[in-house]
């Protein structure tokens, strides 16, 4: 396993970076083409192998393999409840091991291990041969290991450092509370080993042009990887597919005179009447590429795009054409008991909530580049992305900063070949105006992708010298004021510029102004609960005041673990609880949907006569419903009819319903709301008060998993009323019991009272283990429920 460029062993060429401009290998999308999940009809894909099971994990490196536990990745190193996170916890050094042997085949083939998310240093070894270290959490990167393999045993260690330090978005001297969000340690996304020949397609960035145009094409760039200099040619030759038709198909001829990096430009012309990626008909289409020598394929590359045009103009946002207002929440990678390290379907699982249950067409992911499973389900769906890079408001020295510009490359190189990402974020988030820095990223972003704009959120301290110093192309503002009254304010969009607001409502108190200490939990006072959803709504109308705005991105979709404005470890700005159950303040965005998709009837309060509400929802209750009428029943007798409130929200598709709910709760009245559309009955949702016929609620996300020690589904549990609806502040206890192949990941027994009567715990599978799990939970009040899930090969 030993080859020779010019004198020197490939062990070298390695070590001088002359496979890359980084050494470790900074390879962005170079990895793509190791989760092609199957092989070409024009050549072998190359060989992938996970290596998320069977590590050993301990907290100090160095000790007995006899003291480390075992455990599979995603990983998070230290045990976490769903509050009272303390960086404390994990900002150690810890230490991971991976055994493995080389199957055979391996010759004369080239090795590279790929890390997916290390939080937040990782120093590799592979067999005692030190490998560069490499800092930063949320992007991949990558070792050569071939010169270094046996064909017997080999131990790839890894110690992760988790301690505070000078990288994005870390850095400050004020420790975990200077930034907005916990980074609990761990190798939180997975590992692999891929295995290519000597000459391999390390990338290839498919960018469509001109897609609404008779002449749309792809402009594809291939990057070859070669370890020495070759005298044959090389035939490059790529196809665009839809299943199995073939649309369009380029190739070339060349020489590679060196080791090293080759770009080849290839075009893809006249690939026909292509259907279009949109938020409503998101269809992809896969790029395949083969590398032949002498007429033999020997290695190929497999990518998925979609053809659309997304342009922000100073008109708005148009996408195919079309002026479309964004309407979206930002979202955090973060999960109760394990930080970030969620396997793939739970991570697609947010995405289905942004796009289906909360009606999003975008999503920001905030403040870091977020896991390619997350994205991967917003191409699927439609679910349109603004990503960015790491950081909050800090920034560093000139060693800092060169790891922003290093994440601005790695985060494009990985991730512009999804259809979904339609605006990057290369400006540190809220932080101030530096030309030279964000000159630098953006010029960065551009290189690699000239068919993105660039921005970065901006607030009024960075904007009182924009004019001068910032210049990105699209002006994205989080927008926290208040207007008349105390309601939400949002400011005209700036003059002459593509123009969005990224943030709006948040824990803003715009009762009070310029404080941010309005904690929307289930425990809260209820006022406060109600009006969560009514200051969404009234920032996206207000957004939609103003045809120059290109749309609302609110704060946002899942509470988080922060220590800024928190109350034990969480930060309760979301929508939807840090278990991703919708609050009140989901009410809004659950009801901006077409009723010929879904009727909706959600009122946004609690039908309830408990101390907090001795009277009912009182006046002015409000009903989020996409119905043209609304009629309210109390214990049978019609007490209203409601129409959508189109005075106080014009623009709103589905503005709220308000009516007096003030109702004497002595004889546990019943609530019932009939819907209309068209003069017909389309839904109707009924409430009961009386606690006495409480019933223990308890559902599984998924009733299948695969048993790889990884896959994971959400079990939720509440407190609910005789018809199914939420009660309000619940309390109790929750304990759990499972038999079969899985183990829970979550409190057990789980406390009620602080959680406002609800929860979930995660059940995850055993490595290789099959059968049925069933897991039984029991209410210290309420009885017993239990579930199945089938476990897979």
């Amino acid at each position: 396993m030993r080859s020779k460029h010019h004198g020197i062993s490939r062990r070298e060429f390695v070590r001088t970076g002359s496979l890359g401009n980084l050494a470790p290998l900074a390879i962005g999308s170079l990895w793509r083409s190791g989760i092609a999940k199957a092989e070409s009809r024009n050549g072998p894909a190359h060989g992938v192998f996970p290596l998320d099971g069977d590590w050993l994990f301990a907290r100090k490196p160095g000790g007995a393999e006899k003291s480390f536990s075992r455990i599979t990745l995603p990983h998070c190193a230290a045990k976490l409840s769903w509050q009272d996170w303390d960086p404390a916890a994990w900002e150690d050094v810890w230490a991971y091991r991976r055994r493995f042997s080389v199957p055979g085949g391996f010759e004369n083939r080239r090795v590279f291990v790929r890390f997916d998310g290390v939080m937040v240093g990782a120093s590799a070894a592979i067999n005692g041969h030190a490998l560069p270290e490499h800092l930063g959490g949320y992007l991949p990167f990558g070792y050569e290991i071939t010169d270094w393999l046996t064909r017997g045993d080999n131990v790839l260690a890894v110690t992760v450092d988790s301690r505070w330090k000078n990288v994005p978005p870390e850095g400050s001297p004020k420790g975990p509370g200077s930034i907005d969000y916990l980074e609990p340690g761990g190798i939180v996304r997975g590992v692999v080993l891929s295995v290519v020949p000597p000459v391999f397609i390390g990338d290839v960035f498919a960018k469509p042009v001109d897609v609404l145009d008779s002449g749309r094409r792809v402009e594809v760039l291939c990057s070859i990887e070669a370890a020495a200099r070759m005298d044959k040619p090389i035939r490059i030759e790529t196809e665009l597919m839809d299943g199995s038709r073939r649309l369009s198909w380029a190739q070339q001829t060349c020489k590679l005179e060196a080791a090293g990096k080759t770009d080849v430009s290839l075009t893809l012309s006249n690939p026909g009447n292509i259907a279009l990626w949109d938020v409503d008909n998101p269809h992809l289409y896969d790029l395949v590429t083969t590398l032949s020598i002498q007429g033999k394929p020997v290695h190929n590359h497999r990518l998925r795009m979609g053809f659309r045009e997304a342009r922000f103009d100073v008109d708005g946002f148009f996408l195919n054409g079309r002026r479309l207002q964004l309407f979206g929440l930002n979202r955090h990678e973060l999960y109760p008991y394990v930080g970030g390290a969620m396997p793939r379907r739970v991570l697609r699982h947010d995405a289905e909530i942004l796009r289906r249950e909360l009606n999003c067409n975008i999503v920001r992911c905030s403040h870091y580049p977020q896991s390619e499973a997350f994205l991967d389900a917003c191409d699927e769906l439609g679910l349109m992305v603004w990503e960015e890079i790491p950081g909050w408001q800090y920034l560093g020295d000139e060693t800092w900063k060169n790891l922003a510009v290093r994440d601005v490359k790695d985060m494009i190189c990985r991730d512009r070949n999804h259809p979904a990402i339609v605006i990057w974020g290369t400006r540190i988030n809220e932080s101030a105006n530096d030309p030279e820095l964000y000159r630098r990223t953006r010029d960065a972003a551009r290189l690699l992708d000239d068919s993105r704009p660039t921005s970065g959120s901006m607030t009024p301290t960075s904007t009182s010298d924009w004019v001068e110093r910032w210049h990105q192309d699209v002006f994205a503002f989080d927008d926290y004021h208040s207007g008349p009254g105390g309601s939400v304010g949002i400011l005209e969009p700036l003059p002459g510029v593509p123009y969005m607001i990224a943030e709006a409502v948040g824990q803003f108190n715009y009762s009070r102004g310029r404080v941010f200490d309005a904690k929307y939990r289930r425990t809260e006072d209820v006022a406060l609960q109600q009006a969560q959803a009514l200051r969404h709504a009234q920032a996206h109308d207000k957004g939609m005041s103003f045809p120059r705005c290109s749309g609302v991105i609110g704060w946002c979709a899942f509470d988080y673990g922060s220590l800024i404005n928190s109350y034990r470890g969480v930060k309760y700005p979301g929508v939807a609880d840090v278990f991703r159950i919708p609050k009140l303040g989901a009410a809004f965005y659950q009801a901006q949907v077409s009723p010929q998709i879904r009727p909706v009837i959600i009122p946004n309060f609690y039908w309830d006569f408990g101390p907090e509400s001795p009277h009912g929802p009182g006046k002015n209750a409000a009903i989020f419903s996409n119905c043209e009428r609304l009629e309210i029943f109390v214990d049978g007798s019609r007490l209203a009819v409601a129409q959508p409130d189109r005075a106080a929200f014009p623009r709103l598709a589905y503005p709220p319903f308000f009516c007096d709910l003030t109702v004497e709760g002595a004889n546990h009245p019943e609530l019932r709301i009939d819907g209309y559309i068209g003069g017909k009955l389309a839904v109707s949702k009924s409430f009961c008060s009386d606690r006495a016929k409480d019933r223990f609620f308890l559902a599984a996300d998924d009733e299948e998993l695969i048993g790889d020690g990884a896959d994971a589904t959400r079990l939720v549990f509440r407190t609910v009323d005789r018809f199914g609806a939420g009660r309000p502040f619940g309390g109790g206890e929750v304990a759990f019991a499972l038999t079969g192949p899985g183990t829970i990941v979550g409190d057990n027994p789980f406390p009620l009272t602080d959680s406002g009567g609800v929860g979930a715990i995660w059940i995850k599978t055993l490595p290789k283990s099959y059968g049925r799990i069933v897991l039984k939970a029991a209410h210290s009040l309420l009885g017993t429920k239990s579930v199945k899930i089938e476990v897979h090969r």
